[in-house]
Parts: structure tokens; C-alpha cells; sequence
């Protein structure tokens, strides 16, 4: 029973962790995208999430060479967590609705979407928003390292080189975004999402849990043993996706920042305007208005293949639950690009007819 307790508490003690951490680890203070909304100026951001990763996971190899918390914590414990996050999840999202005009005419849809769009806590010293991106990244990390160590002591002879694959390239799509938290600052969720139990439910809950959904399946089997060919294919489909959605993110960020900036030293920027506002339509941007979208399919397919079960049902969960949620998303953006832009959004959909895949969609 103490066990259990202690199991459902995790993410509490994670994100309390992370918390603490957002306040005392030395972070850098960059202004982003999005608007205060009584001043208008842009929202300045204190982003030190890269760090806190790392002294997270040194807090949880630590525990596990010292025995004082084994290695695969955290899926021993795992239906506890689901639980414990998904129980403060729920008075978070309720508790972020009185003070603010609603949305819509229903309560329920404001509490799922939201009312707020930017909110701080702690005197400005903490974007609500950064927060849980960082809470849910530092928790997806430690949850996808304690099921790799259950499936490393579980098949101590036949560890699966596709498991290793797999922790590899997800670090890598973890340690990616942090390390780019900046990039972030410009993207649709900071924005445009507000602040309801979509976003803060999705923090807590489903980037830690879901997103390795395909580790859930096979992390207590007997994996196969896939050729290097098939590995290596695996990890190109990821970095190829990587590329695509990076490389548009990153690219967008510069011009955003500079518009006369040459990306890479190659892709000069060109843009149309109305004499206020510009938009670029060159380089990854000129092949479809959400080619980053694309990306970030790609690599969850590359994911799901490195684990070594293509035929396996349950780890295409990852990637399907991708195509639902872009697909929807950039609709709903186009919608409010129209509304923001107008005439300029029409000559741009002109100049960048595709939506997401170029040439296809």
C-alpha cells in the first residue's frame, strides 16, 4: 500500500521538482511571440529547460545506482502515475477558469480549451505555459528510461537493440526541444492554444504516458532482433521527419526575429506583404503552410518502426494520434490566419497551395 501511495505521488514529486527547479537554476530571458495582453508588449520568457532535464535525470540515475529508487521506478509504478497526474490534472484546469470572461457558451468546452491564453505564476518568474511543456518533457524522459531499465532487467540476455533504438532517437526528440526551447516561443501552442485542461491534462497526463505507448507494448517481451538494415532505415525515417519539422520551426524563428536573415547560410528569404506584416513562403515554408507538420508524422513513424514490431498494433497508436491532432490543428490555424491576415493569408495560400504534404496535401 505505501508503495502504491508513493507510486500515485511520482508525478506530483516530478512536477513539484520541476517547479523548484524553474526558479533557481540560472536561465536565460528572451522575449517571444505572444503579447501581454493589457500592454501589448511582447511576453518575456525565462527558458531553462535543458538544464533542468539534466539535473532531473541525474537525480533518477542516482537513485537507481544508490538502490534508493530502482531503475524502472517508474513502470513498476506506472498505472499509479497515470492516475496521481490525471487527479491533479483535473482541480488544475478547474482552478485556471474563475477571473476570466468566458470563452463560449459552454462551461464544459471552456474548461477542455480554456480562457486564458499566457497566465504566469510566481510574479512573472514562471510561464505557466514553458512550465508544463518542460514538466511533461522532463517526465516523458524518466518514464521512457524506467521502462527501457524494466525491459533491460526483464531480458537481461535478450535486450533488444530496437528498445535501445528507440530511447536513443525519443531522447533525442526530447533533449531536440529543449535544447530549441527558444524556437518554441513562436509556435502555435504558445500563442494561439489557451490555458484549459487540454493543454494542462495533455502536459501532465498524455506527453508523459501516451507518447511511448509503443514502450508500454513491448517493454516486457521478448523482442526480435532486427537487422541493422531495418534499424538503420528506422532511424532515417526519424531524421528525415527531424529535418522537416526542425528545420521549418527553426527556419520560421529566424525570419521572425530577422526577416533579411539567410537561413543556413543558403535559403534566402523571400516574403509577401501588405505593408504591415510579412510572410514567409520560401524554403520549407514555399513547400506547404504546415510542412513542420509533416516532420513531426514522420518521425513518430520512424519511432514506432526502430521499436522492431511493424506489425504490431499497439505502437501505431503514436503516429495515428499524430495525423487526428496536425490535421486538426492546421485547419483550425488556417481558419485563424484567415481571420488575423486576411487578403495577405489568400495571396499566400495562392503562392503555397498545399497544406501540409507537398505537391499531395
Amino acid at each position: 500500500m505505501t508503495e502504491f501511495v508513493l507510486g500515485f505521488f511520482t508525478p506530483w514529486i516530478v512536477f513539484a521538482l520541476v517547479l523548484g527547479l524553474q526558479l533557481v537554476v540560472p536561465a536565460r530571458e528572451l522575449k517571444g511571440y505572444a503579447r501581454d495582453e493589457h500592454t501589448g508588449e511582447p511576453l518575456t520568457y525565462r527558458l531553462n529547460g535543458f538544464q533542468i532535464f539534466i539535473v532531473a535525470v541525474a537525480i533518477w540515475l542516482v537513485g537507481g545506482i544508490t538502490g534508493l529508487v530502482p531503475f524502472d521506478w517508474f513502470w513498476q509504478h506506472r498505472w499509479e502515475g497515470v492516475a496521481g497526474a490525471l487527479v491533479l490534472a483535473l482541480p488544475v484546469s478547474l482552478a485556471v477558469l474563475p477571473g476570466v470572461p468566458a470563452q463560449s457558451d459552454s462551461r464544459v468546452r471552456d474548461f477542455f480549451l480554456g480562457r486564458r491564453r499566457n497566465p504566469r505564476l510566481l510574479a512573472g518568474r514562471v510561464d505557466a505555459k514553458m512550465y508544463l511543456y518542460v514538466m511533461g518533457a522532463t517526465l516523458l524522459e524518466l518514464n521512457l528510461l524506467s521502462f527501457a531499465a524494466h525491459h533491460v532487467l526483464s531480458h537481461p540476455g535478450n535486450v533488444s537493440p530496437g528498445v535501445i533504438l528507440y530511447v536513443g532517437l525519443f531522447t533525442w526528440f526530447v533533449c531536440d526541444y529543449l535544447v530549441f526551447e527558444r524556437v518554441h516561443l513562436y509556435t502555435y501552442d504558445l500563442f494561439a492554444e489557451r490555458l484549459g485542461f487540454k493543454l494542462i491534462g495533455g502536459c501532465m497526463v498524455f506527453y508523459p504516458y501516451f507518447y511511448i505507448i509503443g514502450l508500454w507494448a513491448v517493454a516486457d517481451l521478448f523482442s526480435p532482433d532486427p537487422s541493422a538494415g531495418y534499424l538503420a532505415f528506422s532511424a532515417a525515417v526519424f531524421f528525415t521527419g527531424w529535418v522537416f519539422s526542425r528545420g521549418a520551426n527553426l527556419q520560421k524563428y529566424c525570419f521572425k526575429r530577422n526577416p533579411s536573415q539567410v537561413f543556413l547560410g543558403c535559403l534566402k528569404p523571400q516574403s509577401i506583404s501588405d505593408g504591415e506584416r510579412e510572410l514567409l513562403c520560401s524554403g520549407f515554408w514555399g513547400m506547404s503552410r504546415h510542412v513542420n507538420y509533416m516532420g513531426e508524422v514522420i518521425m513518430a513513424v520512424g519511432l514506432t518502426l526502430s521499436l522492431g514490431w511493424p506489425l504490431l498494433a499497439i505502437p501505431w497508436l503514436y503516429p495515428v494520434y499524430y495525423v487526428l491532432l496536425l490535421g486538426a490543428r492546421e485547419r483550425d490555424d488556417d481558419r485563424r490566419c484567415e481571420e488575423k491576415y486576411g487578403e495577405l493569408w489568400g495571396r499566400y495560400r495562392e503562392k503555397v497551395p498545399k497544406r501540409i504534404i507537398p505537391y499531395i496535401y
